[in-house]
């Protein structure tokens, strides 16, 4: 909707409207450049292409990992359908249309994987996911500083700080297999605290997180989010990272995970899980700095990709290069 037209890193063009063009991909990009939920700084509208352009490699539609071993834009048939048209002022036909998009892409056998967008957004892209997949059988691991389960803002049901609470009351998500990572600062209220742990979420907070360590935290997250669903939607806002690493968000909130953290996190999650639908939210260039935010933004979308393509090797029983092992060979011994 915003500036030049161009697709994520350079793959294919598809379009939603004519199905053969999305009959070989696994996944498809769609952006959806809204932020008419934001209750802060706006500006993310402008996210999905920030995200799409950010880079300093060629725009070819070709990305290897360099620790996975695998080039998931062109093995797992990556296209690119442009943004969702989310008019600016009209909150219920944008989250609707979007919606539909997701549900189509979902009902088509491919993995959604929504570039925002205020996180207003999450509420259609698991909506949609959710009846593809099936009502209530998918979880959703959350990545974020904020809980976004308010009832109202501003005296609406729809807005960033809502979409979770809309979620889990709809009963596309179970409260219980609903997971959060990264909670800090100061909201929400003790009311809205109550509300999620009557509803069985699970809120791994930045200081439980710094006490026991990221990687514990995931792992329960993970075997959390697995427990008698099919699938995971991964939805990550970019102000999980402190915003001395991200500024370009609209509600910065300091003492989160660095870039590296959340980088890791969400690729060994897309390893391990069987992902079916993903969104990157809350990246507002207006307020970026050399673009960090937008460049993070673009590397989340990546190594979701690098981690589902492993996995889907790995399935297939073809040999996989772990992360953990070295790049290079290197001889036995040295003469």
């Amino acid at each position: 909707m915003y500036g030049p037209d161009a697709t994520f890193a350079g793959v294919p063009r598809a379009d939603l409207d004519d199905l053969s063009s999305l009959r070989a991909a696994r996944v498809v990009i769609i952006g959806a450049p809204f932020d008419g939920g934001t209750s802060h700084r706006p500006g993310c509208r402008l996210g999905p292409q920030a995200i799409r352009f950010t880079d300093y490699l060629a725009h070819d539609g070709s990305r290897p990992h360099l620790a996975l071993r695998v080039d998931p834009l062109v093995e797992l048939g990556v296209v690119d359908v442009g943004d969702v048209l989310m008019p600016s002022g009209d909150t219920e036909t944008s989250l609707q249309r979007l919606e539909e998009a997701v549900e189509r892409i979902a009902r088509g056998g491919a993995i959604p994987v929504v570039l925002g967008g205020d996180h207003t957004i999450a509420l259609p892209d698991v909506t949609g996911t959710a009846r593809a997949v099936g009502w209530g059988r998918v979880s959703v691991i959350h990545f974020d500083a904020h809980a976004d389960t308010g009832d109202t803002q501003f005296g609406s049901l729809l807005g960033h700080g809502t979409p979770m609470r809309r979620l889990i009351e709809s009963g596309a998500v179970r409260g219980d297999r609903f997971v959060q990572l990264g909670l800090r600062g100061y909201w929400p209220d003790p009311a809205i605290l109550d509300w999620m742990a009557d509803h069985g979420m699970r809120s791994f907070e930045m200081t439980e997180i710094v006490a026991r360590g990221l990687d514990t935290c995931v792992d329960e997250a993970i075997t959390l989010a697995l427990d008698d669903c099919d699938a995971v939607f991964l939805s990550v806002d970019v102000d999980v990272v402190d915003p001395g690493m991200a500024p370009g968000t609209g509600t910065p909130e300091p003492g989160g995970l660095t870039s590296r953290e959340l980088l890791d996190a969400v690729r060994r999650i897309a390893m391990q899980v069987p992902l079916a639908g993903m969104d990157v939210v809350e990246v507002s260039p207006p307020y970026d700095q050399s673009e960090v935010t937008a460049y993070l933004g673009n590397r989340i979308v990546l190594e979701a990709l690098s981690g589902t393509c492993w996995r889907r090797r790995q399935l297939a029983g073809e040999s996989v290069h772990r992360p953990e092992q070295p790049l290079l060979s290197r001889p036995s011994s040295v003469r």
